[in-house]
């Protein structure tokens, strides 16, 4: 199958959007799309009418076996999984990365939500919501029948109705964030009371690499204990900044000049929901 360099500026982007929405791994996908191009260009006598329909298939049919390889690594892995923040500068929208097909199907939240589905029901989910493909395209790109795809389709969205509501509004999460940090630096009792949910949950993200809680922190009250006590302990030279992870305002942390931690927010009817801390190294930018 010959591709262009043309082609594959074009075509990357799109196998890169797949690739981390079925695996939540930025390193991982990078390596899942520099595949997907050798093995095509190994393919060079093949002729492909449809490159893009093609190309995803083979993106897919990886992104499925790279499951079956991590799910030991997954099963095994201390303390809450969250996935491998997207960091979005501004001044980096023109990266290939930085595609946003819809960026309902790229949150936190959301990509928490895919563990709790079958790689097939993964690819099945994104391949028709996200990427507009028919059931005809996804059949023949999983090598299941049209009626196996509409089954596997209404499972996903099933499983995935726990973030549908969820705020994406940039700008007005934004400014809850910004409301959030102010009362929470001042101690603003009544006003993280009207920020937060009662029924918040933190998940602290250490891989086993670095001090992180083991299991989700739950409720309004455990969970600003839980922040204030890492704020009591930070260096001096502490400093954050707010940017865009995941096509959605968070916190990006600093201790000792170097990037200590992200967190990211879900947001319902104006309440944070859900808080994901990241402080393993190996996910952190």
């Amino acid at each position: 199958m010959r591709i262009s360099n043309e082609e594959y500026l074009m075509y990357k982007p799109l196998l890169f959007s797949l690739g981390y929405r079925m695996t939540g791994s930025v390193s991982e996908t990078e390596d899942l799309v520099q595949e997907t191009f050798l093995r095509a260009y190994q393919m060079d006598e093949l002729k492909v009418e449809n490159k893009k329909a093609y190309l995803c298939r083979m993106m897919t049919n990886r992104c499925i076996d790279f499951f079956k390889s991590a799910k030991v690594k997954r099963e095994q892995y201390m303390g809450p999984w969250n996935p491998e923040p997207l960091l979005q500068a501004e001044d980096r929208l023109s990266d290939p990365s930085e595609i946003l097909i819809e960026k309902e199907f790229l949150s936190i939240a959301y990509l928490r939500m895919m563990e709790h589905l079958s790689p097939h029901e993964r690819a099945v989910l994104l391949l028709r919501e996200a990427f507009r493909f028919s059931y005809k395209e996804i059949a023949i790109m999983i090598e299941k029948n049209e009626e196996n795809c509409r089954k596997l389709y209404s499972r996903s969205k099933k499983k995935m109705a726990a973030v549908e509501g969820e705020s994406l509004h940039f700008e007005k999460n934004k400014s809850l964030i910004q409301r959030f940090i102010h009362a929470f630096q001042t101690e603003h009792t009544d006003e993280l009371l009207e920020i937060i949910s009662e029924n918040v949950t933190l998940y602290s993200d250490g891989g086993g690499i670095v001090k992180a809680a083991i299991r989700p922190i739950l409720t309004r009250q455990r969970v600003l204990a839980f922040l204030l006590g890492i704020k009591k302990n930070v260096s001096e030279d502490y400093k954050y900044d707010i940017t865009t992870i995941n096509g959605q305002p968070a916190i990006l942390n600093y201790m000792n000049g170097v990037v200590h931690s992200t967190i990211s927010f879900s947001i319902f009817d104006n309440q944070i929901v859900e808080i994901y801390m990241t402080v393993n190294p190996d996910k952190l930018p």
